[in-house]
């Protein structure tokens, strides 16, 4: 979990990206990868979008304008992107631990 504080048309917003937060994120671009390779879906999942981007920008301090939603979004998008990537990054730089399983000595 880390805030981060992003700036939409001069006003600045800050998000803590939670794992209920990045779960939004990763669904809202679900739902925008199905509109984009199904264009006759996006009527179906236009509604499911509206409500995720609700819900994401629910989280945001202070409450986002309306003219602010979809640069904020796209914003909160990036940041959980880049989040994964520290993340991959780290995991990839950490040496692998070999397990060693407990075996008892035999008599």
């Amino acid at each position: 979990m880390s805030a981060k504080e992003v700036d939409v048309n001069g006003t600045e917003y800050r998000i803590v990206l939670t794992e209920q937060v990045i779960g939004h994120v990763n669904n809202l671009k679900n739902l925008y990868n199905a509109a984009y390779e199904d264009p006759e879906s996006f009527e179906d999942v236009s509604a499911e979008i509206s409500s995720t981007i609700n819900e994401i920008a629910s989280t945001v301090e202070p409450e986002a304008e309306d003219s602010d939603l979809d640069g904020l979004i796209q914003e909160i998008i990036k940041a959980v992107d880049n989040k994964a990537e520290e993340i991959e990054k780290e995991l990839e730089a950490k040496p692998k631990k070999e397990t060693k399983k407990g075996k008892g000595k035999s008599k």
